[in-house]
């Protein structure tokens, strides 16, 4: 497979970030099983620990809180595990799983400008073919991801400026 990955990931879970200068911040995961998303399985986080503009340590933040509780409850882990951002982002969740004795998981990121996909320990980003099909699915995840993110904070700044 294109990602170094012995089978076809059935299931995925992917996080985003979204905040506005830091106010109400918030994180989201989406899960999708066999290419198709599981609505019921997604997950909202408010930002808890973090105060200001700082997205990686959102990020550790809502992996962290995910798979420690994951681990408490001896629930399987996703065959893997996409994260919005580049570099950077992905860094810092592998950093938060790395805590947690997560190492068996594949993880990568995907960053919106070039679609470029990168990977723990690669150097080099990896660049799929604009119609290659695995690109489109982690596309359509990642886009899944914002999308809840961004419609939770939306409705919190709501009830915010609403009284």
């Amino acid at each position: 497979m294109v990602l170094g990955m012995v089978k076809t990931p059935e299931t995925i879970e992917a996080f985003d970030v979204s905040n506005i200068m830091g106010e109400a911040a918030v994180g989201s995961m989406i899960y999708f099983y066999k290419g198709r998303p599981k609505n019921g399985e997604y997950r909202h986080f408010r930002i808890k620990t973090v105060s200001g503009v700082d997205d990686y340590a959102m990020m550790r933040e809502i992996v962290g809180r995910r798979y420690s509780r994951m681990m408490k409850e001896g629930r399987c882990l996703p065959d893997l595990i996409l994260i919005d951002g580049g570099k950077g982002h992905l860094g810092a969740a592998c950093g938060e799983l790395e805590k947690l004795g997560i190492s068996k998981v594949p993880v990568i990121g995907i960053a919106k400008e070039f679609e470029r996909l990168y990977v723990k320990d690669k150097k080099d980003p990896i660049i799929l073919p604009k119609e290659s099909k695995a690109l489109h699915l982690l596309q359509r995840i990642r886009d899944e991801a914002h999308r809840f993110a961004i419609s939770y904070h939306k409705r919190l700044m709501s009830k915010r400026y609403r009284g």
